[in-house]
């Protein structure tokens, strides 16, 4: 099949998206991305890319179109905005002129749901089938920052919203928990055009030549809770410092946070003023690759969203990834994030935000004996093999398409 996929991010910037094009080239299909120019997070370019220069380039056997975008910078404001609109623009005034047929496009759905555009006009002059693969709920998304106060401008976003989603063949959803809030845009007739398709671990979490010694002078000694991922605004760093200065007395329990994102640098701050030096250690952001080297060294994964409707509405994708590296997982997470980890035995869970309770729970996870951690690692892969395999997940794609 001709398969055309449209994402605003993609390779080398670290989305499912990228394993999703590999498989389906290997697969056999002819694939073709319309993405933008790399940015994100560190919001400027990529090295060897600018505004004006490669549009066109390669991935793994994938033709890729790089429309010009605006770089998101510090991820806010106007900035951001900006970075938005110059791909839902751009890129749909490529895809009106790019008249090769395809079989269907494929929308990745992570903010911002404008993102969808050129393969709306793709649908609209060439009748191609088109599909989105939520990972973010808009409006819900923008609402819930507080960023945005204009009833005028909420009210369009979400007739925006209502207007992508029923130009749509097929939505598929990566948690289960989205089907309400998106059948409030739509109606129940389009019911059966939702599929549940959850997010996988990327290829590198399955890898067996662990360097366990790599990254060893870089990680504290004690009991280790690793999180790792975007340090933003839905990842309740509050809740995680709040719950550290609790544990301070218990000098073994450790925080270590790899990643980077728009609250890191408040976080920075919140340790510094609190004295948490010593109990929560920011190490940066590393290659996806690495990240299995880094897991090595955790004895749980951290794993924690905002007490809000739209956080228990979503699973972020790091949790697949936490369970296929076989290990334990501390959730400060609400919805089905939460569940997961209570039916496959992986963990603890607190309420998100119930900082005082995690800590109690991680207090108690700690005293547990490595084989009772071990367990609840064996758990989490046991389950993702089971319902996040990658391979039967692209499966049900490619028979969702007619």
């Amino acid at each position: 099949m001709k398969i055309l996929i449209v994402s605003q991010v993609f390779w080398p910037e670290n989305f499912r998206i990228n394993d999703l094009c590999i498989e389906l080239v290997k697969l056999g299909h002819e694939v073709t991305v319309i993405t933008g120019k790399p940015n994100y997070p560190q919001g400027k370019f990529y090295k060897g890319y600018s505004f004006f220069s490669k549009f066109k380039d390669s991935f793994e056997g994938a033709k890729l179109i790089r429309v010009p975008v605006i770089p998101r910078g510090n991820g806010s404001g106007l900035r951001l905005s900006l970075n938005y609109l110059s791909f839902a623009i751009l890129g749909s005034l490529f895809s009106l002129f790019h008249k090769k047929k395809y079989d269907f496009s494929f929308v990745f759905g992570v903010s911002p749901i404008t993102a969808a555009f050129p393969a709306i006009i793709h649908r609209i002059f060439y009748k191609t089938k088109m599909i989105i693969w939520v990972q973010d709920l808009w409006p819900e998304s923008v609402e819930v920052s507080g960023k945005l106060n204009s009833s005028l401008i909420k009210k369009f976003i979400f007739i925006l919203v209502k207007y992508i989603y029923k130009q749509t063949d097929k939505i598929f959803i990566s948690s289960k928990f989205m089907e309400k809030s998106i059948l409030e845009k739509l109606d129940n007739k389009h019911k059966k055009d939702i599929k549940y398709l959850p997010n996988w671990a990327e290829n590198s979490f399955f890898e067996k030549n662990i360097e366990v010694n790599k990254y060893s002078t870089l990680i504290p000694n004690g009991f280790i809770l690793m999180f790792a991922g975007n340090i933003g605004f839905g990842q309740d760093c509050l809740s995680i410092v709040k719950a550290a200065q609790l544990l301070q007395s218990q000098q073994y329990i450790k925080f270590v946070i790899l990643g980077n994102g728009s609250e890191k640098k408040s976080l920075e701050e919140q340790i510094k003023s609190l004295g948490l030096e010593d109990t929560i250690y920011l190490l940066g952001s590393y290659p996806i690759e690495e990240m299995p080297h880094f897991y090595a060294h955790a004895d749980a994964m951290l794993i924690t969203l905002r007490d809000d409707d739209l956080f228990s509405n979503i699973v972020p994708s790091k949790l697949q990834s936490y369970m296929a590296c076989h290990k334990p997982i501390a959730g400060m997470i609400n919805g089905e994030s939460a569940e997961i980890i209570m039916l496959s035995k992986c963990g603890i869970v607190s309420n998100a935000g119930n900082y005082k309770d995690f800590a109690e729970k991680i207090i108690d996870l700690s005293k547990q004996p490595k084989s009772v951690l071990d367990q609840m690692g064996e758990n989490g892969f046991n389950y993702s093999q089971q319902h996040f395999n990658k391979n039967n997940i692209i499966k049900k794609i490619l028979e969702n398409i007619d």
